[in-house]
């Protein structure tokens, strides 16, 4: 690309910091921020990357309309929530001015297996502007492309099983709440823990509201059926709450979580494909001790059997360096709500955009 790739970033919390220098040192440019935080509105976001002025302020995000007008951004990062419903408002907004969206919203990585409503529609508006809208991360490349990668030097594959987990207290109060941190383990079981039995035919009704809650991996088990070719033919998942064996302070939550109080959840999610082919991988996020770190380890099993290890993977850095080094992808990408599954590997970028 000839000249600098202008980014709008949309949240300005913990992932910002990074992808906003991420962007310039990839010899992109940040053009516009916007935040719902008032302590945020109206700084610099150099405060917020911790580097030199950049001379690009913080808005309000009910004026995003108005800034994209303003600042004309090739591509917005949106670093906010993790539903399709929760980010579905800014998505919109970015997409009818034409402007592409490339997000962590983990539901965003697949959405059609989850939220299959507000999957077509911002498919169906990015399509009407010439736009593309995507979701990917950290799961991109270690719930993705490595897991595939191995799959492709096995003869014969009969189960997959991926484990993987990761701190909340990196990625902001939204993503704490979600797991359930900070709830009594009765509180869980009301909110979070209500659905682990539900039936085929409730999955599909609560789709069909947009009130199905998934979890990551829910819409990883869909992105790697897809990219391998695979056909799903019954898949379900269960969370679990993750309790408190000793008090410890949550600086997200601003909480002490005492003993038997949930500090995250254990989300397992088991398919079976056409092919023969069984799934069964799960994901922990919690509030750590001091003494615990990120993990991601998949096993391949057949022939032959193949275990990959990532121990103390830095999960927040991949993510923000994935989301950038993608951008070309998505600027490049046919028009539309595109899985990366359908773009070329995600590889690191030498020199500039």
């Amino acid at each position: 690309m000839n000249e600098k790739v202008k980014v709008l970033q949309v949240g300005c919390g913990k992932m910002s910091k990074y992808i906003m220098r991420f962007v310039y040192d990839k010899g992109g440019i940040v053009v516009g921020a916007v935040d719902i935080n008032p302590d945020l509105i109206g700084k610099d976001i150099s405060e917020v990357m911790e580097s030199d002025v950049k001379d690009v302020k913080i808005s309000d995000v009910t004026n995003l309309s108005d800034l994209i007008n303003d600042v004309n951004p090739d591509i917005a990062v949106v670093t906010t929530m993790s539903t399709l419903n929760d980010i579905e408002e800014v998505c919109r907004i970015c997409l009818k001015h034409g402007v592409n969206v490339i997000t962590t919203c983990e539901e965003a990585f697949y959405g059609s297996n989850s939220n299959p409503n507000v999957f077509k529609e911002l498919d169906t508006l990015a399509k009407a502007n010439n736009c593309t809208i995507t979701g990917c991360g950290y799961q991109d490349v270690f719930w993705g492309s490595l897991v595939t990668n191995l799959c492709a030097s096995t003869n014969k594959i009969t189960k997959i099983k991926g484990l993987s987990s990761y701190n909340v207290e990196d990625y902001g109060i939204a993503l704490a709440k979600a797991h359930g941190a900070g709830l009594s383990e009765e509180e869980f079981a009301k909110t979070i823990g209500k659905d682990n039995n539900m039936s085929d035919e409730e999955r599909e009704r609560r789709m069909a509201n947009n009130e199905f809650f998934p979890s990551y991996m829910w819409n990883v088990v869909g992105w790697l059926n897809d990219k391998l070719g695979l056909h799903i033919t019954n898949i379900k998942q269960e969370c679990l709450p993750i309790l408190m064996d000793e008090e410890l302070h949550s600086t997200t939550l601003n909480l002490t979580l005492d003993k038997g109080m949930v500090r995250g959840m254990n989300a397992v999610v088991t398919a079976l494909c056409e092919e023969g082919i069984v799934f069964e991988v799960e994901c922990i996020g919690k509030v750590y001790t001091k003494d615990e770190y990120d993990i991601n380890e998949w096993t391949i099993f057949g022939e032959p059997t193949t275990k990959m290890v990532n121990d103390k993977p830095d999960t927040v850095l991949l993510t923000c360096a994935d989301i950038v080094n993608r951008i070309p992808d998505v600027i490049k990408a046919r028009a539309g709500f595109v899985s990366t599954s359908e773009m070329n590997e995600p590889h690191y970028i030498v020199k500039n955009f």
